[in-house]
């Protein structure tokens, strides 16, 4: 499919069909399973000013944390007690953490047979590097949209050829990459989100993640509309049809957007779940994006809702560590 068909299906209000073939291709490469993958929000300290992002270091308003090492390694052993057999260890841009001990913290994690897949943002190719050495088998680093002057004007002081950089100093460690973007940013248009799709599928990711952008009251783009659900869900569905084989989660973001979101996620392609392991203390202070859902459940509450909406949809929990699936 070119970058034609792709913003012609993607401006269609006809979806049954796109959602139906996208599901089929999900059966065909991915087969039924759906995979945890435990999220572990260790920080809410960001550096960077995106923005979109509540985290950002201008929102004075928000509560800081930081988890303790004890309290991560704490956190990835229940989550082998839960069942989730990976956990995302998932923070704002901290440098508070030297990446000797983000090695130290994934020797003490991997002894629990645990994958662990890493989401804390740039990064030299060297602490790459020695992350990956100590054990990490993945890392996600989403670049939000592919259109260079509009990911300029979201992420003040940076390019996006850097993000892209760092893309390929992952590739290159031997990590499992995952990237992805969020979908109704302003200034986003159909030609640049079939941009975004075409390069998910040149870079060969291992994992996608496609969510809705919804506006942080406490950001610059406060005034600005969330997305439609049925946006979202074609650019899921086009993403598994593009892609074939990459993992696609069906993420809380777009739970938070329609309370049956996550169910509609999976019947147009995704095939991981993330329920949230972050302790009760924090939860609610990781607003990356306002009313998320699940603040209230703790990790053993979630991990249950989540295999129930996964049976219900006829599908099964997956076994194993869920690696790529790329051969």
């Amino acid at each position: 499919m070119n970058k034609e068909r792709i913003v012609e299906q993607f401006r269609s209000v006809e979806t049954s069909d796109l959602f139906a073939r996208a599901d089929q291709v999900r059966k065909q490469y991915c087969g039924e399973a759906v995979h945890l993958r435990g999220i572990i929000e260790f920080s809410n300290y960001c550096g960077q000013n995106c923005l979109y992002c509540g985290l950002r270091q201008g929102n004075e308003k928000v509560a800081r944390y930081r988890m303790t090492f004890d309290e991560i390694v704490l956190n990835a052993r229940r989550a082998v007690e839960l069942g989730i057999p990976t956990i995302v260890l998932q923070s704002g841009e901290d440098l508070f953490y030297h990446v000797d001990d983000f090695c130290r913290m994934i020797h003490e994690i991997k002894k629990f047979n645990i994958a662990i897949t890493l989401s804390i943002g740039e990064r030299p190719k060297e602490d790459y590097r020695k992350l990956k050495e100590a054990g990490a088998d993945r890392y996600l680093l989403r670049f939000e949209t592919s259109d260079e002057k509009l990911y300029a004007r979201l992420r003040p002081g940076h390019l996006f050829s850097e993000r892209l950089q760092c893309l390929h100093w992952l590739k290159e460690l031997g990590y499992q990459v995952g990237s992805g973007i969020m979908v109704g940013l302003p200034g986003q248009t159909p030609e640049s989100i079939a941009d975004d799709i075409l390069l998910f599928r040149s870079l060969e990711l291992d994992m996608i993640g496609i969510g809705p952008f919804l506006p942080h009251p406490n950001t610059p783009l406060a005034g600005d509309k969330d997305v439609k659900i049925e946006t979202v869900l074609k650019v899921i569905a086009l993403t598994r049809i593009i892609t074939c084989d990459a993992h696609i989660p069906a993420t809380t973001a777009v739970g938070t957007l329609d309370a049956q979101g996550r169910q509609k996620a999976l019947a147009c392609g995704a095939n991981i779940i993330m329920p949230n392991i972050t302790p009760m203390q924090y939860r609610k202070f990781y607003e990356i994006y306002p009313d998320k859902i699940c603040l209230s459940e703790d990790a053993s509450t979630c991990r249950k809702c989540v295999e129930k909406m996964i049976l219900a949809a006829g599908r099964k929990i997956g076994i194993g560590f869920g690696h790529t699936l790329k051969k």
